[in-house]
C-alpha cells in the first residue's frame, strides 16, 4: 500500500528532471598520499513551478549525485510564476551573496550564470535577468537563487494576505 502511495504521488507531481550544477573535490593528505573526496550540487524541478536544490557528500562521485538527488527530492519547493518570468524583481541573499532577479520580456531567455541558470530554468523560468552581487561561489549563488524564487509573490497571493479584492485590470 505504501508503494502503490508513493508512485501516485510521483505521477501526479509530473515527471522530475536533475542537473547536475557542480561537483567539487576535497583533498586530504595523509602519510600515502592524497585521499579524495567528492560533494555534489543538484538542482531538481518539473520545469512548471517546482524546484528543489540538493547537496551530497561521498567517496566517489555517482554516490555524491545519488545523495544530492535525493536531498533535493525531499527539498522541492512550490514557486510562483507569472506566464514565463518571474512577477516582479527581487533580491535573494545567501552568507555574502546576493543576486538581483528581474523578469524580463519575452524571448529574452534566462540570462544567468551557470548555477543560477540551472535553478532557473529547472523551475520553469523562461525569461529573466539576473545580476550577482559579492560572493560568486557557486553553492552560495545557488541557495541565494531560491532564496530569491521563494520570496517571490503574486498580486493574487498579497491581495488575500491583505484581506483586499482585486479589480479587474483592462490591458491595452
Amino acid at each position: 500500500m505504501a508503494q502503490e502511495l508513493r508512485r501516485t504521488v510521483a505521477q501526479e507531481s509530473g515527471p522530475l528532471e536533475e542537473t547536475v550544477v557542480k561537483v567539487f573535490r576535497c583533498a586530504k593528505v595523509v602519510k600515502g598520499g592524497r585521499r579524495f573526496s567528492f560533494s555534489a550540487m543538484v538542482a531538481v524541478g518539473d520545469r512548471s513551478g517546482t524546484v528543489g536544490v540538493g547537496y551530497g557528500k561521498a567517496k566517489e562521485v555517482p554516490m555524491a549525485v545519488d545523495k544530492a538527488i535525493k536531498d533535493a527530492k525531499k527539498s522541492l519547493k512550490k514557486i510562483s510564476l507569472q506566464g514565463q518570468t518571474i512577477p516582479h524583481q527581487i533580491t535573494g541573499r545567501f552568507g555574502a551573496t546576493k543576486i538581483a532577479l528581474v523578469p524580463a520580456s519575452p524571448g529574452t531567455g534566462v540570462i544567468a550564470g551557470s548555477g543560477a541558470r540551472a535553478v532557473l530554468e529547472l523551475a520553469g523560468v523562461h525569461d529573466v535577468l539576473t545580476k550577482v552581487y559579492g560572493s560568486t561561489t557557486t553553492k552560495n549563488v545557488v541557495k541565494a537563487t531560491m532564496d530569491g524564487l521563494l520570496r517571490l509573490r503574486n498580486s493574487e497571493a498579497i491581495a488575500e494576505l491583505r484581506g483586499v479584492e482585486i479589480e479587474a485590470v483592462k490591458r491595452w
